[in-house]
């Protein structure tokens, strides 16, 4: 039988990072040793929160390693492994896909289609995907023929002023989502509770959601406070070495719950 508990899996920071992809962002210098620093305080807010921390050994060739929610989709019975739209990422498959075989029966995006799991959001049994440049269609496509029989319905989400769907929208619970709602589609989240974003922070949409918290960059203490307000525990974290490289707090785990 397929062990099944409560899993954070994680990925060193690479020696390499000041040479990731960047869509957005100008290229500006990142210090190893703080991200890595940054990365190691992540973890212990994973753990805190009740998750064993499984982190995946660095890459040193492989600048965005760090990233490991671009390379999978977990949903309860499978992983569906991605195929990242920046092809000089997708070395970083076969460990990730070695660490979830642990857990998960294991599925794939197959050719023409890309998918990077920072455009795949889950809330409740609902899964929005984002059209980005890292995403496709035809993948798309694949992931709803894929989860259709776990009873999940896919919808696509075009996304515009950011690298992907979870840099404008994430979920706070089944039907809470944070949004900053300058860079979603008015009516691509209907029927769903919104709290924005103080728009003074436009990245502040992007924050982890545990069985008993979330976890977001101490960047953005306005929206933090906003979740607050709305009832939710929220511990923040530093990530400001990792956003020079376009990367959130979502980015940088995989969460396996049962």
């Amino acid at each position: 039988m397929i062990e099944r508990v409560q899993v954070a899996l994680t990925r060193e920071v690479s020696a390499s990072i000041a040479r990731c992809e960047l869509t957005h962002q100008a290229r500006v210098p990142i210090d190893v040793g703080i991200a890595r620093a940054q990365h190691a305080a992540y973890e212990r807010a994973l753990a805190d929160a009740g998750y064993r921390v499984e982190r995946i050994a660095a890459a040193d060739d492989l600048p965005d390693a760090v990233f490991v929610e671009d390379i999978a989709v977990v949903v309860d019975g499978f992983a569906v492994v991605a195929r990242p739209g920046a092809e000089s990422r997708r070395a970083e498959i076969p460990p990730v896909e070695a660490a979830l075989r642990a857990y998960r029966t294991i599925v794939a995006i197959e050719p023409p289609g890309t998918l990077d799991g920072g455009d795949v959001l889950r809330a409740g049994r609902r899964v929005f995907v984002g059209v980005s440049s890292r995403t496709n269609r035809d993948a798309v496509a694949q992931l709803r023929r894929l989860l259709a029989p776990c009873g999940y319905t896919v919808d696509e989400v075009t996304v515009a002023g950011c690298l992907h769907l979870k840099s404008a929208v994430t979920a706070a619970g089944d039907d809470v989502l944070v949004v900053n709602p300058e860079w979603i589609p008015a009516d691509a989240f209907a029927g769903f509770e919104r709290v924005p974003i103080d728009p003074r922070e436009p990245m502040a949409a992007n924050v982890v959601r545990l069985a008993d918290r979330l976890i977001a960059a101490s960047a953005f203490p306005r929206t933090a406070e906003r979740l607050e307000a709305r009832g939710f525990r929220v511990v923040r974290v530093d990530a400001s070495e990792l956003a020079k490289a376009e990367g959130a707090v979502t980015c940088c785990s995989i969460i396996l719950e049962d």
